[in-house]
């Protein structure tokens, strides 16, 4: 294992560890390998790529896959340069923004909202709570992350200058795919034919990747990030639900009407990241979402990852 990943699988084991043993909460706590550009893509898997068409049938759906194994940058992709929407994940790489453009004194400044505010976002089971008191931005963050609430995701989005300066951000990490348009709650809403709060499978990967690897993120900030969503408490029934036993998960979920998904730092016994991204959404709009179809892309995906990883022990 080189240095890099070495530095990697401490900081994500350490978080998830440390918030194992400690028991905590959505809101208990206050948050405290590099892959080669030219990294080879595996072989299309047969079997893999027929599952997830019988899937697609099953639940009259469609999936978006991108998974990168960090141990020697192969990647599996099932429409992975097709849009889907994006929903509540984009608060991943928001926090992440967050985090690289404030220091710690930074997010322990208290911000204050208005009732306003949280009527116009929509859920928000923590910063309903606080209108009168405020928060630490730090809190803040953990709470768009850990309990998905849309008032904090959209005070995050206030220290870009609003979606454009997120967007802009994300374009300075290399990421020209995610468009992002509106804030909470419009961010849920796709349109066809139209790019505006969609991404790519594997642009979103990728961009995750970079952040997670230290290309964007120093060693502290990656911990803080990886510790707010291994809280995530909407996740045990998704890519969590669907890895092989022994493999832990840091994730961010998003959800909304027909648009369910999951992404995800997986983390084997071996140490050694995995990167997914689970999209899916209903061929009917009206369609409600599916917990268990992102599960079942995430366990053929991970288990295809964990035979490959077997084939390539030494004999």
């Amino acid at each position: 294992m080189d240095t890099q990943n070495k530095r990697w699988t401490t900081i994500v084991l350490g978080s998830l560890l440390m918030v194992a043993s400690s028991g905590c909460t959505a809101m208990e706590a206050s948050a405290p390998p590099s892959t080669s550009s030219t990294a080879s893509t595996a072989p299309a898997d047969s079997a893999l790529q027929t599952a997830l068409g019988e899937l697609e049938d099953q639940y009259d759906a469609r999936i978006g896959l991108s998974v990168t194994d960090t141990a020697d940058g192969s990647t599996l992709n099932y429409q992975g340069d097709s849009r889907f929407g994006y929903a509540s994940t984009l608060k991943t790489l928001a926090a992440a923004a967050l985090l690289d453009r404030t220091t710690p004194e930074q997010l322990d400044r208290v911000i204050t909202w208005s009732e306003a505010d949280v009527l116009e976002s929509g859920y928000s089971p923590v910063t309903s709570e606080h209108i009168d008191t405020g928060l630490p931005l730090g809190d803040v963050a953990m709470a768009a992350m850990r309990a998905s609430d849309n008032t904090a995701m959209n005070l995050m989005l206030k220290q870009f200058g609003g979606t454009a300066g997120l967007d802009k951000i994300l374009e300075d990490y290399g990421d020209n795919l995610t468009d992002v348009v509106d804030n909470e709650p419009g961010l849920n809403t796709v349109t066809t034919d139209n790019a505006a709060n969609t991404s790519t499978p594997r642009a979103f990967t990728k961009t995750l990747e970079r952040i997670m690897s230290g290309e964007i993120l120093d060693d502290a900030d990656r911990s803080t990030l990886i510790d707010w969503m291994t809280g995530n408490a909407t996740g045990d029934t998704l890519i969590r639900a669907g890895v092989p036993e022994g493999w832990e998960v840091a994730d961010k979920s998003g959800g909304a009407g027909a648009i369910r998904n999951d992404v995800a730092v997986v983390i084997p016994p071996d140490g050694i990241p995995v990167i997914i991204t689970v999209f899916t959404t209903r061929n009917n709009p009206d369609a409600k979402y599916d917990d268990a179809l992102v599960a079942e892309t995430a366990r053929l995906a991970l288990a295809t990852i964990a035979a490959a990883r077997e084939n390539r022990q030494p004999a």
